[in-house]
């Protein structure tokens, strides 16, 4: 049976979104198991109010799931950076934590040191090295573009691993 997952990169400014179709009783290992859905960002100007940039992060986080139609959910767990990134973070991590409640999905979560591991054996792998096993996973002939996208699917693809 198919089985859609859905990752999120969550954040404030940028929110990534990585959508992959799976096919888990084949195994990862056969070729033609796992594609690309759909994948981009939800975008919000720095300029605009924190209650309207929250409300375009739900709103467009809703179109998403919609168009999705995910089973399982990827997100990735609040990591600290500065103080005030964090805190606007965690308050865009709080809408889409409330976005899927309200659809009732079901999610995990991973740290990035998690991911890096799932997708190249090694935790502390850089950027580029997780962006170029997104690609070859994917059978993408390019890195995806934006990074955060990248990033969105790099978790889809560590929820697929993990089962």
């Amino acid at each position: 049976m198919e089985q859609r997952i859905l990752g999120l990169d969550p954040g404030l400014a940028i929110l990534g979104f990585g959508a992959i179709l799976c096919q888990p009783s084949l195994g990862r290992d056969v070729a033609g198991n796992v594609g690309v859905m759909d994948f981009g960002i939800i975008q919000t100007s720095a300029g605009t109010a924190m209650g309207d940039r929250l409300c375009t992060i739900y709103d467009d986080l809703n179109s998403v799931l919609d168009a999705v139609k995910p089973d399982l959910v990827a997100i990735e767990k609040l990591f600290f950076y500065r103080m005030g990134n964090t805190i606007a973070v965690a308050q865009a991590r709080g809408v889409v934590m409330l976005v899927l409640a309200q659809h009732q999905l079901p999610f995990v979560e991973f740290t990035p040191a998690q991911v890096k591991q799932a997708l190249t054996g090694y935790g502390a792998a850089d950027k580029h090295a997780v962006q170029e096993a997104v690609a070859r996973e994917l059978a993408l002939a390019t890195i995806p573009k934006p990074d955060d996208a990248a990033d969105a699917l790099a978790l889809a693809l560590a929820a697929w691993f993990q089962h």
